[in-house]
């Protein structure tokens, strides 16, 4: 965990963040400035910057896993994966998640 990190404050409960989809090693939260009526941020537990430092292959998979389990949790049949690499690319927050957006 770092410290200053909201999606770090927001896995440890800091805020009291309902979360959408939990496992081990993944939450899932609903994304406080959608850009679809369902846009749902899928997040590792641990602290990675982005997809760039993710080096564990396993947990790829289960974030990807996890953005299915939220699609069907939240009655998505079609949906939009997004993931943000980099200031420039958009990322704001830079904890890697990935959006899960789309329409019911």
């Amino acid at each position: 965990m770092t410290e200053d990190c909201i999606f770090c404050k927001i896995i440890n409960g800091d805020f009291g963040t309902e979360f959408v989809y939990e496992s081990e090693n993944v939450v899932a939260f609903n994304d406080i400035n959608p850009k679809a009526p369902v846009h749902v941020l899928v997040v590792p537990k641990i602290h990675v910057a982005s997809l760039n430092e993710l080096e564990d292959k396993e947990l790829m998979g289960e974030l990807l896993c996890a953005v299915k389990q939220v699609a069907k949790i939240t009655g998505l049949k079609a949906y939009k994966t997004l993931i943000n690499t980099g200031k420039e690319a958009g990322q704001e927050v830079f904890h890697l998640h990935l959006h899960v957006m789309g329409n019911k």
